[in-house]
């Protein structure tokens, strides 16, 4: 009998706890088949006591009961009403499918979400009774049943209206499911219990998360997903990353609520009757779906993501993962505690580029389970779940503060606000952990602000959104941008917008916000971009824009940067700016264009502008500026994005104002007003470094050079102000003056000068990065370059003629090349493998040191450097552990300068990034173009262009070293470049750089060790480890540079007892059974033994061809810096001329050419030799000079010539003369200088008795000058009683009236006439009174008998001193008449001298021609006479004046009278002072 009562008793309580076991699945069969909406069945002729009760805004469509397949047709809703239906036929609502607008479904943004606290809350309205007529499914955001179908790619699919997501996005939960249309249990994860509590998922898809990359994951009962295994047991309260790992596994995961759990129970009060447990679906390749799931999904979250995250503006969702944990109890606790329950939901959604997580809380009831030291009924107590995320592998974690591991995790279902829930929280995961929700819970000095874009142009316009507290529209809010500060706009609880100002900095800057009366506490960096390297948001198609006067000008930009609305308007602008005083002006100046639509393109019309008059037409450069009109219709928001264009030269705009303000030469006017002001400026050529000869050499030298964003062989080979080069190089930082070197190169690879052409190489006043402080004039970025150094490069040369005046000055003295005669490349070390040295001087050697150590490091306390290294060990290959070290990351650091780290990414973690930099511990990324080039304090880091992966870091200090770092298939090498001005003041692993091998090995306390390089044990013992690294300053070796986290010391790294391989050769310490990696090692390597001392130690073959490269490249650099280029330097460019070419290297021979009206002078060809230098000029140095300049200056050679030969002629006359005269005064004392008579025509008779020669051709009559006009003299008129005669041509006798007495040429006044007063006649009539024949009488001596003629004759030469009448030409010339006078040539013998005259030059044969002027006339003779003409008689008055011979003066009187003197005065000048005797007596005489 108590057999039987136990047996009931024991068969009731197993029935009671089977009921109650059961009792929440079959509450929620029950609440399946009659609460949630069943399938349901369609009806073709459903009765009247069941209408459909469709909304006021549904639309209906027929529906053919005939037809198998149902088609629907919609069209616009024009009234709610419904329209009447044919018999047999019912209407359905459905959802009206149309095309949208981005836009429009920005306006969900202003739904009012359902506040779930406790249970999860169903809607109470519904917008529609979504029936499928196909398939009978209700798409109701809360159905339970899965959809039907499969994705679907096919064309004209399904399109979501702006209402249906309004609708789905008003729901706080995603879509789970369990069941589905087939019976199945949807989504829910019924493998997922007590025993086992993951689950692995393939996802078919590469994920990023937290810098690593995955295609699956493990769904754990325990709130996380995780990528790898988890350690063996954990410790209360959790930390992460494990600081023991490799030892102990760190897990990758990602953490919503990451505690111990167990599947609970629901109560069949709650109206959410789906089955508690673990949900999991994922939905693929969602950009190319078309079928609704797909759709919805797709758009549903691209648009919580958009909203909910800043900076999440463009992306698209390709694949999206939905884990949920619905009603799950803590582990642990007692049987009713199961009741206890908590709910969240996990969605993550990916395009394998970025990675977005969604965390929404519906249900928080318990914190921590029972091993954490939870209460066991209610789960209160103990730590309280994490929440967070792990990368893994011992590398990084993110712990979401206040909420993780403390009491206030309750409130993550109340905080968050993401799309105005309370209880979303969204992050961004991919690289770092970015999140996008606001918290108001937490407090401290200093809080992660996160906000987007993180950089913006430095003219300002960017508009940046915050996220970090929560924001009251009531309370203010103040951005602080580095020394700027503007007032935020409210967007949302999450959200506030800030304009970012115009910020005269560059890099990075502290931004910080400050929320009412709160300090500013949530900070950030904000990187500003130089405007010559921003981002490019305004695109010129064409080089128009740099034009002196373009006709037109188009630009193209991205709409979306304004808004996706194409019937948006914009305004255009331009803006320019000037430096006229000691702050920067960036002004407006004027619309382009007031409103617009937003198209993405305009067409500028520069004579649009023409009638313009700026009050600000002294700008010269400046920018374009495009805005939205009203963005308040737009996005609700009055702040419209500014896009800015690069700067750009303004003569399309200003040149009319310019041409009306200094003419039609007005860029000779602007070159020649900036030549005057750079005048004044200070002379900064002698500041820069010299640039390489080669471009091989430029290249190489990473410490002084980076690659020039205009002119880039990799990323912008246009090279537009730099016509016919392939590449140029920048200094990296400022010189000390803020000034900037640039060398550009041409196809050839040599250096392209200004001497040479104008596309040469300018260096520059001011450097783009300006010069600190940013604020004042001359030292902005980018704006004071162009202003001192762009502009003018448009005005003198780009405007104007290449050999203009001032493009030269511009070119040869303003902005002159500076040549590569005394370049020095830099010395050069570096490390690589596992590792091997090779220092500054060339010794190689391998040290396996465990640790962190100093490669290099300055001695000179004025001007120190350090660069710091980290080995870890090798990972393990096929035969185990390997003895053997690779570097892993470097750190660097100058005299006060930013300390800069990089680091090998972990394996799986290079995905994207190959290398981590960090700057003073924070990490900095070059994936953007406007990012590529960051600058810090005295330190420039920099990637090159062509690459995006980070794979290869240039890291260049202000005082010329370099760093470079480079990363293949996870193998580093590091090398250093150090100037010459830190030649003997190194050590560290790199030795010190001497030239001198021997003293390689320095110790820190400066003595030099002595070790062979074959022995490393000697290496590794006596040398390497004692530049190991700690955390505290050592004397000779400094501290560690390294940025520490999670509690990772140098310590940790750090094993000075670490034994490695110390034999080389591969043969020696592999065993006898390996001769095959042995033969591998040569066959790989070669005779490379750090290769093959790398392959027999690690067997990567990765490792030993990177280990060869890296020896070979830094051999090959080394023997290239120490090979000697001799260069010629600059060959100056001769001005108004040109080089054939620009060749300076030895052996080059360079011709000149001038231009047209230009005369070269000097050598036309020169050659450069090989000493260095150019050949010695043989006819002087090139120039060339115009025509004009040319005889000028010929001229003034000939007169200094001979004034040079003239000088010391007369000085030695005048030497002989008085030499001659001591010499007769010390004969004779009183002997005296001959004297010559002061009279003008005794002068010249002295003249020309001195000038005698009886050998010579000429005589004194030389000195006469020539009068001849038509060769004989013509009366107008005959003179009354006087024949018509004929004159031969004469000369003019030299007489009181002459104005030269030496000149051949005539008196220089020629406007004066001379009384022809040669010609006299005796009146024919005397003849007959007294019987004496007629006599012609003129100036010379005529004898009027033979006893004077003959006492003439006998008389001796001597007593001609006494005659003043004596003329030689009277002795030589001619015959005498028996008559007394002389007789005249012959025909014969005057016409032979006629033909020896020329003219108008007067020779001796004129002058013995002259005495025929001494003959008789005889009337009957004239005829006779060869010319026709009378003869001229030696005088006119002096013989009728003068006694005879023999007489005594007193008693002398005149033999006769002498005649009216005939003139002749037309045709010849009047004489100004000529007297006539009498009017009636003057007579013309035509010439």
């Amino acid at each position: 009998m108590r057999f039987k009562l136990f047996v009931v008793c024991a068969l009731a309580c197993g029935f009671m706890a089977y009921v109650l076991a059961n009792e929440n699945i079959s509450t929620e069969e029950d609440l399946d088949d009659q609460v949630i909406n069943a399938v349901p069945q369609i009806v073709a002729n459903p009765k009247p006591s069941q209408p459909v009760k469709p909304k006021a805004d549904t639309e209906f469509v027929e529906v053919v009961k005939d037809v198998p397949k149902t088609t629907t047709k919609t069209k616009p809703s024009t009234s709610p009403t419904p329209k009447p239906t044919p018999s047999g036929q019912r209407m359905i609502p459905v959802v009206h499918v149309t095309s949208r607008g981005t836009d429009d479904v920005l306006t969900v943004a202003g739904l009012k979400p359902q506040k779930t606290f406790g249970a999860l809350i169903m809607p109470d309205d519904y917008m529609g009774e979504l029936i499928d007529v196909n398939t009978g499914y209700n798409w109701d955001p809360n159905n339970n049943v899965a959809p039907p179908g499969y994705p679907s790619t096919a064309a004209g699919g399904y399109t979501i209206t702006p209402a249906r997501l309004a609708e789905l996005r008003s729901n706080f939960m995603y879509w789970f499911f369990d069941k589905d249309m087939y019976g199945g249990r949807g989504d829910y994860q019924y493998d997922i219990h007590a025993s086992m509590t993951q689950l692995h998922k393939n996802l078919n898809f590469q994920m990023p998360f937290y810098g690593f990359r995955f295609n699956y994951t493990r769904l754990s009962l325990n709130g996380y997903l995780e990528f790898s295994d988890p350690p063996e047991y954990l410790t209360y309260p959790l930390v992460f990353p494990i600081k023991d790992w490799p030892t102990k596994r760190d897990p990758s995961f990602m953490g919503i609520f990451f505690s111990k759990c167990r599947v609970g129970r629901i109560y069949p009060s709650d109206i959410d009757q789906r089955t508690p447990g673990v949900y999991f679906r994922v939905e693929r390749d969602l950009m190319g779906r078309t079928d609704q799931f797909g759709v919805e999904v797709r758009e549903r979250t691209m648009w919580d993501i958009r909203q909910g995250v800043v900076g999440a503006e463009t992306f698209v969702p390709k694949h999206v993962v939905i884990a949920t944990w619905k009603n799950v109890s803590f582990a642990g606790g007692i049987d009713n505690s199961l009741f206890m329950t908590n709910t969240f939901q996990m969605v993550l959604a990916t395009d394998e580029v970025y990675t977005y997580i969604m965390y929404n809380y519906a249900v928080l009831n318990w914190l921590s389970h029972t091993e954490a030291g939870g209460d066991t009924t209610t789960g209160a107590g103990g730590v309280p779940a994490f929440v967070g995320f792990n990368a893994g592998n011992g590398t990084q974690a993110y712990e979401y503060k206040p909420y993780s591991q403390n009491m206030v995790i309750r409130d993550l279902a109340n905080r968050g606000w993401a799309n105005g829930f309370p209880g979303r929280h969204i992050f961004r995961v991919d690289e770092q952990i970015l999140i996008g929700s606001c918290n108001k819970d937490i407090d401290a000095a200093l809080l992660p602000l996160t906000f987007a874009p993180e950089s913006g142009n430095m003219l300002g316009g960017q508009v940046v959104n915050i996220t970090g507290p929560c924001f009251d529209p009531n309370v203010r809010v103040t951005c602080h941008f580095d020394t700027e500060s503007v007032l935020g706009t409210y967007v949302d609880t999450n959200r506030v917008i800030c304009v970012q100002p115009f910020l005269k900095a560059e890099g990075y800057i502290r931004f910080q916000i400050s929320v009412g009366t709160q300090r500013f506490k949530w900070r950030g960096k904000y990187f500003v971009e130089t405007p010559a390297a921003a981002t490019e948001k305004i695109f010129f198609t064409t080089d128009d824009v740099y034009k002196k006067n373009p006709n037109e000008i188009r630009i193209t930009w991205i709409p979306y940067n304004l808004t996706s609305n194409s019937n948006a308007n914009v305004m255009i602008s331009l803006w320019g700016y000037r430096e006229t005083k000691i702050e920067p002006q960036l002004e407006y100046i004027d619309v382009i264009e007031a409103s617009y639509s937003n198209t993405g393109s305009y067409v500028i019309t520069p004579s649009n502008y023409l009638n313009r008059k700026n009050v600000n037409r002294d700008m010269q450069f400046g920018f374009l500026q495009i805005n939205l009109t009203q963005p308040d219709q737009y996005s609700g928001l009055a702040i419209s994005p500014i896009l800015w264009s690069r700067p750009v030269p303004l003569a399309w705009y200003m040149a009319p104002q310019w041409k009306e303000q200094h003419g039609i030469q007005w860029p000779r006017a602007l070159c020649d007003n900036w030549l005057r002001s750079d005048r004044f400026l200070r002379n900064f050529a002698a500041d820069l470094p010299l640039c390489p000869c080669t471009l091989d050499q430029a290249v190489l030298d990473k410490g002084r050079y980076r690659p020039d964003r205009e002119c880039d062989k990799d990323s912008n080979p246009s090279c537009l102000r730099h016509r016919g080069a392939i590449h140029c190089v920048v200094s990296g930082t400022p010189v000390a003056q803020g000034a900037e070197q640039q060398c550009c190169y041409d196809r050839y690879g040599f250096l392209m000068l200004t001497y040479d052409q104008m596309w040469g190489s300018r260096p520059r006043r001011v450097h783009n990065l300006g010069k600190m402080p940013w604020n004042e004039a001359s030292k902005v970025p980018s704006l004071s370059m162009w202003f001192h150094d762009m502009r003018p490069f448009y005005s003198c040369c780009a405007w104007q003629e290449e050999q203009a005046v001032g493009c030269e000055t511009y070119r040869f003295e303003r902005r002159p090349s500076q040549d590569c005669v005394a370049y020095q490349p830099p010395g050069i070390a570096g490390v690589f493998g596992d590792p091997h040295f090779i220092t500054f001087d060339g010794t190689a050697y391998t040290f396996n040191g465990l640790g962190e150590f100093v490669l290099a490091r300055s001695i000179d306390e004025s001007n120190r450097f350090e660069v710091q290294g980290r080995f870890q060990q090798l990972p393990t290959n096929y035969y185990g552990e390997v003895q053997a070290t690779q570097l892993t990351a470097l750190a660097m650091r100058g005299n006060t300068t930013t300390t800069i780290e990089v680091r090998l990414r972990p394996l799986h973690a290079r995905w994207r990034y190959r290398l981590d930099v960090l700057a003073d511990g924070r990490r900095v990324y070059f994936d953007r173009e406007s990012l590529k080039f960051q600058h810090f304090d005295g330190v420039t880091v920099y990637t090159p262009t062509y690459l995006l992966n980070q794979s290869q870091v240039v890291v260049q200090f202000d005082a010329g070293i370099g760093v470079e770092v480079v990363e293949n298939e996870g193998f580093m090498t590091g090398r250093v470049f150090l100037p010459w001005n830190f030649i003997n003041k190194t050590a560290g692993l790199f030795g010190n750089w001497s030239f001198n091998k021997l003293d390689d090995f320095v110790l820190p306390n400066g003595q030099v060790a002595t070790i062979n390089t074959n022995d490393l044990r000697s290496i590794h013992t006596n040398f390497g480890l004692k530049w190991m690294l700690t955390d505290r300053d050592v004397p000779g070796v400094g501290a560690a540079l390294f940025t520490r986290e999670f509690g990772r010391m140098s310590s940790y790294y750090a094993n000075a007892t670490f034994q490695p391989n110390y034999v080389l050769d591969p043969a020696d310490f592999l065993p006898g059974n390996r001769s095959y990696d042995v033969e591998r090692a040569k066959e790989l390597c070669g005779e490379c033994l750090q290769c093959q001392y790398d392959y027999a130690m690690t067997l990567n073959r990765d490792l030993a061809h990177f280990t060869k490269n890296y020896y070979d490249t830094i051999v090959n650099m080394q023997a290239d810096n120490a090979m000697r280029v001799v260069s010629c330097g600059v060959l100056q460019t001769p001005r108004f001329g040109r080089k054939l070419s620009f060749d300076f290297m030895p052996g080059a021979k360079v011709s000149f050419e001038c231009n047209e009206g230009f005369i070269l002078l000097g050598d036309q060809r020169r050659e450069c030799l090989s000493n260095g230098l150019w050949n010695i000029p043989e006819f002087g140095y090139t120039e060339c000079l115009r025509e004009v300049y040319y005889t000028r200056r010929i001229a003034f050679i000939a007169i200094g010539i001979i004034f040079l030969v003239i000088c010391p002629l007369m000085l030695c006359i005048v030497c002989g003369v008085y030499r001659y005269r001591q010499k007769q005064l010390k004969e004779d004392p009183h002997w005296q200088m001959p004297v010559l008579p002061r009279s003008r025509a005794s002068s010249a008779r002295n003249l020309r008795t001195l000038n005698y020669d009886d050998d010579s051709d000429t005589d004194a009559s030389t000195l006469k000058k020539s009068r001849s006009y038509d060769k004989v003299y013509r009366t107008n008129e005959p003179l009354p009683g006087k024949p018509q005669i004929d004159f031969p041509a004469k000369k003019w006798d030299l007489d009181e009236n002459d104005e030269d007495v030496t000149s051949s040429e005539g008196s220089q006044n020629r406007t004066s006439s001379k009384l022809a007063r040669d010609i006299s006649y005796i009146n024919p009539n005397v003849t007959h009174v007294t019987g004496e024949k007629p006599k012609q009488s003129g100036r010379r001596s005529l004898r009027a008998s033979g006893t004077d003629l003959d006492q003439h004759q006998h008389q001796d030469p001597e007593d001609h001193e006494d005659d003043d009448d004596f003329d030689e030409a009277d002795v030589h010339t001619g015959t005498i008449h028996p008559a007394g006078y002389h007789q005249p040539l012959s025909p014969e013998e005057a016409d032979q001298l006629h033909r020896q005259q020329y003219s108008p030059t007067f020779s001796g044969l004129d002058s013995r021609t002259s005495g025929a002027s001494s003959i008789n006339y005889t009337p009957q003779a004239a005829t006779q006479n060869r010319f026709g003409g009378v003869p001229v008689l030696p005088s006119n008055t002096q013989y009728y004046s003068r006694p005879p011979s023999g007489v005594p003066t007193a008693t002398a009187t005149p033999l006769r009278t002498a005649p009216t003197p005939l003139t002749q005065d037309s045709g010849l000048p009047s004489p100004p002072l000529a007297t006539s005797p009498t009017p009636s007596v003057q007579k013309s005489t035509e010439v």
